[in-house]
């Protein structure tokens, strides 16, 4: 199909993380909270609107949003609730189309071009999916519609917060045209840095430019920016993109230096790896350790699995052997980060968790129905427990 006979819906929740504490502990609302890591090394993974004016953004050193915002609530993040609300918010996407591309837990693109028959105009799914998600999750959603994945997105983000709206075809560049070019897609602070150095701010000077000074500039990859700048974007929605790892990793406000703990933190990201395959029904032959030791040097360690596998232990057992084998090799073993991954995925298991026969682990299964029931974390193995006493 034509690019410009799609419609595309992205859907951006607002604040995501802050917007749960704030549901959560309602004495927050109404003020400026930070959440992200909390030690010398922290960064802010995302704030609420209140911190904004400050200054304080997303991806800024911890201690610099302190300095710009000290009477902030700063918050270490709660990944398993936050999951647990993407959840519901993914279901409700689902509801209206099978073609949806996850970006983060928060974040989707939605191809909707075959619901419209059956459930409305593109404005009316907008609107169904933002009081959907408000209804069962309290949160704001930002939604945007377009033609392509650019102009669906773009119309969200110039909404937000609490943002609706559509973005068209035929008025794609009169509206892209006064924004700054650091706005589109794709272009990072180098390529806004090369465009400016040839005099173009805007995504109308870059729509318009010339083509070979374009490609003087910018090289290969030239065609394509000048293609977004007219609002032209052919890129699909892609709902079954097969996942090719899972990981999970932490990085310390203390350089590690006991092995035991290090592998009470290997275990809990074993833990939590094991139950995201699970949940996507993936069994996986590779895992992969990272390992980074104080200023910035990584490492990584790797063995594959005897068969495919979403067992914690299984997994944790072959980790375990790699971080023991890298520590030893080490004259004197410090830990600035330490993450898991499984990778190698063989297929997906169609059996639902709660049948009877389940080929998971005894272990793995109790844990998997608790946690369902009362919350990612709930249960955890002893090991991990030690690494709660860090958060």
């Amino acid at each position: 199909m034509p690019p410009d006979e799609r419609s595309i819906i992205h859907v951006d929740m607002d604040a995501f993380y802050a917007s749960v504490e704030q549901l959560d502990h309602p004495e927050l609302r109404g003020v400026p909270v930070i959440v992200g890591g909390l030690g010398p090394r922290g960064v802010v993974s995302t704030c609420s609107y209140e911190a904004r004016p400050f200054g304080v953004r997303s991806a800024m050193p911890t201690a610099q949003a302190r300095r710009l915002c000290p009477d902030g609530v700063y918050l270490w993040p709660r990944m398993a609730r936050y999951e647990d609300v993407s959840a519901q918010v993914f279901e409700v996407f689902h509801e209206v189309t099978p073609m949806v591309e996850g970006l983060s837990l928060d974040e989707a693109f939605l191809d909707v071009t075959a619901s419209l028959r059956l459930l409305g105009s593109i404005e009316t799914i907008g609107r169904r999916i933002k009081e959907a998600i408000r209804e069962r999750t309290s949160l704001v959603a930002s939604v945007g519609m377009g033609p392509n994945k650019l102009l669906a997105k773009l119309a969200g983000e110039l909404s937000k917060p609490d943002g609706f709206r559509r973005m068209t075809a035929a008025h794609a560049a009169q509206e892209l045209a006064p924004l700054p070019v650091g706005r589109l897609w794709t272009v990072g602070k180098v390529t806004e840095q090369a465009l400016h150095r040839i005099g173009v701010r805007t995504i109308g000077e870059l729509a318009a430019c010339d083509t070979a000074r374009l490609t003087h500039a910018l090289g290969r990859q030239a065609g394509v920016i000048q293609a977004l700048a007219r609002g032209e974007d052919d890129r699909e929605v892609v709902s079954d993109q097969a996942e090719q790892s899972v990981g999970a990793e932490h990085t310390f406000d203390t350089d590690l230096a006991e092995l035991a703990m290090a592998e009470s933190w290997l275990l809990r990201h074993c833990e939590r790896i094991a139950a995201r395959a699970r949940q996507r029904g993936l069994t996986g032959r590779t895992v992969t350790v990272k390992l980074r030791e104080p200023p910035f040097v990584t490492y990584t360690r790797q063995a594959r699995l005897q068969a495919p596998s979403a067992s914690a232990s299984e997994i944790y057992e072959v980790a375990r052997g790699l971080l023991q084998g890298w520590w030893k090799s080490q004259r004197k073993p410090r830990l600035r980060l330490l993450g898991v991954s499984l990778s190698g995925f063989e297929g997906r298991r169609q059996q639902d968790l709660f049948e009877a026969g389940s080929s998971t682990p005894a272990s793995d299964d109790v844990q998997d129905r608790i946690n369902s029931r009362f919350g990612s974390g709930s249960l955890v193995r002893a090991g991990v427990l030690r690494t709660r006493e860090r958060d």
